[in-house]
């Protein structure tokens, strides 16, 4: 098979873990960096050119777009999907699960367990806001931030309201969310593949931080799911149809609730905690879409 992992380095852990994965099972491996893809959108005949030269049209695409370039990196997928290749997620299911308003509204229509989550168009109703969420303390969130960029605790109402009002001032769209207290700054991340859960983890933060991404200075122990969280992770997944997902939790008193569903999940906590080779399951679902595409 012939595989194009689009992906702004070669060596990042991630990346270059599925290119290991993938030419251990003899596939063809080519990595791009989409933001130097050029798109040609021409009737019947799509294409891309990259460093000058039109690329032959794979037989599937592992996006690993991230955060930053998320409207770029999805119209490449896109123009790979125009052009019949199959990608492990498709363009709209990144965008989807990469706007955290949208992805909680789909997640909560569709059942998963939530923190109680509030988003206004930049009202000054500080006190209603803050009691829609059950008070203080609370968290607020950027809508497209990532490995808990973007993520601040308010500990009080006002500070809750300070920073509230100064994200409406920069024109900054936030959400407000549940604090769970009970959850001890840890959470879990469970590796969705394909609809199964192929690896999972407890994250914890450092001392004083309630955030748990191991971006941010945190640690992760191989944890086992219990059934209703192993469900809860599936659900997510396949809520957003997402193919590969990295999807987080919290334990609480209500059970699992679901806080964030990554479409590009980084492998190096996850296979350094918990010694599965996850890249090779997720080549392993590849090879297994195409087929049956």
């Amino acid at each position: 098979m012939n595989l194009y992992i689009l992906s702004r380095n070669r060596a990042l852990y991630s990346t270059s873990r599925l290119v290991e994965a993938a030419e251990d099972r003899g596939h063809h491996v080519r990595v791009l960096d989409h933001l130097h893809c050029n798109l040609v959108i021409e009737k019947d005949n799509p294409h891309v050119i990259y460093h000058g030269e039109q690329v032959e049209i794979p037989s599937a695409i592992i996006p690993r777009v991230g955060s930053s370039v998320s409207f770029y990196g999805s119209s490449v997928v896109r123009q790979f999907e125009m052009m019949g290749t199959y990608s492990v997620n498709s363009s709209d299911a990144i965008l989807r699960s990469r706007d955290k308003l949208e992805s909680m509204q789909i997640l909560s229509k569709s059942g998963v367990g939530l923190p109680v989550t509030s988003f206004t168009n930049y009202s000054d109703d500080f006190e209603q806001i803050i009691e829609s969420v059950g008070g203080t303390p609370l968290v607020i969130k950027l809508i497209e931030g990532t490995q808990g960029l973007g993520v601040l605790l308010a500990e009080n109402d006002s500070s809750a309201e300070s920073v509230i009002e100064a994200f409406n001032k920069l024109k900054a769209r936030v959400i407000v969310q549940e604090f769970i207290k009970e959850s001890k700054g840890e959470d879990i991340r469970a590796i969705v593949v394909g609809g199964k859960v192929v690896a999972s983890m407890k994250r914890k933060g450092p001392p004083g931080e309630f955030r748990s991404n191991i971006h941010r200075g945190g640690s992760g122990t191989a944890i086992e799911l219990t059934p209703e969280e192993e469900r809860s992770a599936i659900e997510a997944a396949a809520a957003l149809k997402l193919n590969v997902a990295g999807v987080d939790m919290l334990r609480s008193f209500k059970g699992p609730l679901v806080i964030e569903v990554n479409s590009s999940p980084g492998l190096e906590g996850v296979e350094g905690a918990t010694g599965i080779d996850v890249a090779t399951s997720i080549v392993k679902y590849i090879e297994q879409a195409h087929r049956n595409s």
